[in-house]
């Protein structure tokens, strides 16, 4: 048995919310959760009831633990790829440069991931302040590190070979997905956004999207339909459908 087995069934066995768990993390990084926007109904929080029942259930979970651990909030508006990331680079444990606010300590932030010079040729860190990423710039700003990923269009592919795709890599370990979606089309405020998935629960067929922009959403539960609606809404910057990356060691 893994640990990540071994400590969501302690959590299971003990009964310790899970929604607290995640809560845990963020209090970890000196910030708090604010009051975040209203979910439309058909979304579920991930700090509720129902919320942490679908991920007890879930079977699909492997990328739950090391993405919590390493949950970052983006550090303005248009960051949200570059938190996503983060994340995953770190939960890879890709050799990160120094991080100067930690002294000689070495992990990826939102600020030193621009320091790799193949990464500043992909996209200076100035304008993705300025206007994101695409779906392409996503998977090219990964492979400025030794990952590699893998670029599927939300209108090229069906439901279920999303479904499928996404699912089998989250009942494996050290791999991930990072989601491109329209908000508006789930119900949220407002235009594109990436944020990795963390688990689906097949009961109600719903994915896990840790949300980067915790100040404004909670990490929510959303169907695997709406999901794939939302990820083949046209991005005007590329003229192409939003996505998904899938992410592995290189």
């Amino acid at each position: 048995m893994n640990s990540r087995t071994y400590h969501i069934g302690l959590l299971k066995a003990i009964r310790i919310p899970l929604g607290a768990v995640v809560l845990g993390f963020c209090l970890a990084t000196g910030r708090v959760l604010p009051q975040t926007l209203p979910l439309s109904e058909t979304l579920i929080d991930l700090n509720s009831t129902e919320g942490e029942t679908l991920l007890i259930e879930s079977q699909a979970r492997n990328d739950y633990l090391p993405l919590s651990i390493h949950f970052v909030t983006q550090d303005n508006l248009a960051y949200c790829g570059v938190a996503s990331i983060v994340m995953v680079l770190n939960a890879l444990s890709i050799p990160a440069p120094e991080a100067s606010e930690f002294g000689t300590y070495r992990i990826f932030t939102q600020e030193n991931f621009f320091s790799n010079a193949q990464t500043k040729q992909v996209l200076p860190a100035e304008v993705v302040s300025r206007q994101g990423m695409t779906l392409e710039q996503l998977s090219q700003l990964l492979e400025s590190y030794p990952v590699q990923t893998k670029v599927f269009h939300g209108g090229d592919v069906t439901l279920e070979e999303f479904r499928n795709l996404a699912v089998k890599n989250l009942q494996e370990p050290d791999n991930f997905v990072l989601v491109n979606y329209l908000r508006k089309a789930i119900g949220q405020e407002s235009g594109g956004h990436i944020s990795p998935l963390a688990a689906y629960n097949e009961q109600t067929d719903r994915f896990l999207i840790l949300d980067v922009s915790r100040y404004k959403y909670p990490p929510i539960w959303i169907q695997a339909e709406d999901l794939w609606q939302a990820m083949a809404t046209v991005d005007s910057a590329s003229g192409k459908t939003r996505g998904f990356v899938m992410v592995s060691p290189r």
